[in-house]
């Protein structure tokens, strides 16, 4: 299976650099490109259309109203809570673009604790990035709990 993780964020930012930490985590892993989007989302779309992937996971810090480090699947049709549509173009606008590119799309969200910029990212939130790269390279999305339900 062809798998693409895009991870959204801003370093610069606390807890916001979750993403990239993912992606950066996660690179080298058997059948996975992960890719680290910085800010802007729109710029890996050419990657994706390419890739033409099974399975898109896109990874961002997400306001959900969960615990600080809580990691959640988040529906596609409302991507509101995660904060890459306020680092570029509107996730909906970007999920349109790529729908029709990847078989599948998951959102997987992280609650920060902390976005403030220049800060160090808290180590929840890190323990957190950890946590969903070993669930990813174990291909056990599914123990992700969507938002709202309990897990599957």
């Amino acid at each position: 299976m062809s798998r693409v993780l895009l991870g959204v964020g801003n370093r610069f930012s606390a807890d916001d650099g979750v993403g990239p930490m993912v992606a950066e985590r996660l690179e080298g892993a058997p059948g996975w490109l992960a890719i680290d989007c910085g800010i802007a989302l729109e710029n890996a779309s050419g990657i994706v259309t390419r890739e033409r992937p099974e399975l898109l996971v896109i990874v961002d810090a997400a306001r959900m109203g969960l615990v600080p480090g809580s990691i959640r699947r988040l529906p596609t049709s409302s991507p509101d809570r995660m904060l890459a549509s306020t680092h570029g173009l509107p996730l909906t606008f970007i999920l349109d673009r790529l729908g029709d590119a990847a078989g599948e799309i998951v959102l997987i969200g992280v609650e920060p604790r902390d976005v403030t910029f220049g800060a160090d990212m808290s180590n929840v939130v890190s323990a957190a990035a950890d946590e969903l790269v070993s669930i990813l390279r174990d291909d056990e999305l599914l123990q992700i709990e969507r938002l709202g339900e309990g897990p599957g």
